[in-house]
């Protein structure tokens, strides 16, 4: 069974538009273990949430996962996980944190209990509220 996931950056260093120019990209530089642990888990066509972080505070797309189960290429150790990330869509309108802690079916989600967890698993119930009141 796929899992759903939401991944922040911050879009002053990594914006939704990068990702776009790029085409693909890689997830790296995550120092959390938990976010690390969620990386691990991440399988090939899974989906996750395109969250901008500090500015915006808002989920702007869909990405799917393109590779999974690299190490993370800024870690001369190598024991943080990385994944390679592809765009599928932006969404029809941008879902802000402040819609999100004002829904309550997401009082439970990650995102909002676990607010600085950088990578983060979403149910597919919370999937699904999301896209709708992002009006998909």
């Amino acid at each position: 069974m796929s899992r759903y996931w939401l991944m922040k950056s911050e879009p002053f260093k990594y914006s939704w538009d990068d990702l776009v120019a790029e085409k693909e990209g890689t997830w790296d530089g995550v120092r959390n273990h938990r976010a690390k642990n969620n990386l691990a888990a991440m399988t090939v066509g899974e989906e996750a949430f395109f969250y901008h972080s500090r500015e915006g505070l808002e989920i702007v797309g869909i990405v799917t996962i393109s590779v999974e189960g690299i190490t993370d290429p800024t870690d001369p150790e190598g024991k943080w996980a990385a994944v390679k990330i592809k765009p599928k869509r932006k969404l029809k309108s941008p879902v802000s944190l402040k819609q999100i802690k004002a829904e309550p079916r997401l009082a439970e989600c990650e995102l909002i209990r676990l607010g600085r967890l950088s990578v983060a698993e979403i149910t597919p119930e919370e999937w699904k509220v999301i896209l709708e009141l992002a009006g998909e």
